[in-house]
């Protein structure tokens, strides 16, 4: 567990922490020490949200287990909605930029799972990481045979592969095609996720910013995605989780362990109450 000065806070008054990779483990399991964890944020007065890739309904269970009442982001911002899953902002892709969206991603050999409404749609079910998607999100894909009248109304698109280098040159295309028209980043190695250019954990980190009244310089966040940079960026403290590439910790202010070993709880132990601690002793 390692800590590099960027940024640093001088007072930490809210923590938004990434899902998938980072709050549960890979088999999308809240521990006992991550929920211990978010507890004792509670009781410090230091406020806890989330932010993820995943639909709102997809969050249910953990906003529940975590006793989560403040506002969060799902589809990395594209969606900020309140715990009872009412919304408070939707940041949809136009029309033509998910029609080219779905177009080059079919041209890259990849799959196409629109999300769209309250709904997650796609051609086959048999295709890998469909399963892994349902019991994440816990709830099942609506298998139509065209995809396109549900492109009009997409919150988020996601191309999906067991190709992790050709899913990598997809989001360069992607990149390169789209500027100023979406945000194009990879949310974990197989997930390729296209968004509203407002719809990314950056922008979502100042909207949340805004609706808990705190201000980002105030504000730790936790991730492990390429996704999640924009958001160290923007954040008064940055930790990586140990799982995440070399290129996201090398964003972050500190390092914590893996999302296999309660790095999340470590890291709000090490990085966040420790310095509370430290505080109210020298206050003392």
């Amino acid at each position: 567990m390692t800590s590099s000065r960027r940024n640093h806070a001088t007072k930490i008054s809210a923590v938004i922490s990434d899902v998938d990779g980072s709050l549960v483990t890979d088999d999308k399991v809240l521990t006992a020490p991550t929920r211990d964890a978010v507890a004792k944020l509670a009781a410090h007065g230091i406020l806890f949200t989330i932010v993820s890739s995943r639909p709102p309904r997809g969050l249910r269970r953990v906003l529940d287990a975590l006793k989560i009442t403040l506002p969060f982001a799902s589809f990395n911002g594209g969606v900020v909605a309140r715990p009872d899953l009412s919304e408070v902002a939707r940041h949809r892709l136009s029309p033509e930029v998910a029609r080219h969206t779905a177009a080059m991603l079919n041209a890259c050999g990849v799959q196409v799972w629109v999300f769209a409404g309250p709904d997650w749609l796609l051609r086959d079910p048999q295709l890998p990481y469909v399963a892994l998607e349902q019991r994440t999100v816990g709830f099942a894909p609506t298998i139509v045979a065209d995809l396109g009248p549900h492109l009009d109304t997409a919150v988020k698109i996601v191309g999906v592969s067991t190709d992790f280098d050709l899913l990598a040159k997809c989001e360069r295309d992607l990149r390169n095609a789209l500027v100023g028209e979406a945000t194009v980043a990879r949310s974990q190695p197989y997930y390729l996720d296209i968004t509203h250019p407002r719809a990314n954990k950056g922008a979502a980190l100042l909207e949340l910013s805004g609706l808990l009244a705190v201000p980002t310089t105030n504000i730790a966040v936790i991730g492990d995605g390429h996704n999640d940079i924009a958001m160290f960026e923007r954040s008064g403290f940055a930790i990586a989780m140990g799982n995440a590439s070399m290129e996201v910790q090398r964003a972050a202010d500190a390092v914590t362990d893996s999302n296999r070993d309660d790095g999340f709880a470590k890291a709000i132990d090490r990085f966040i109450l420790h310095a509370v601690r430290l505080t109210s002793s020298e206050e003392r």
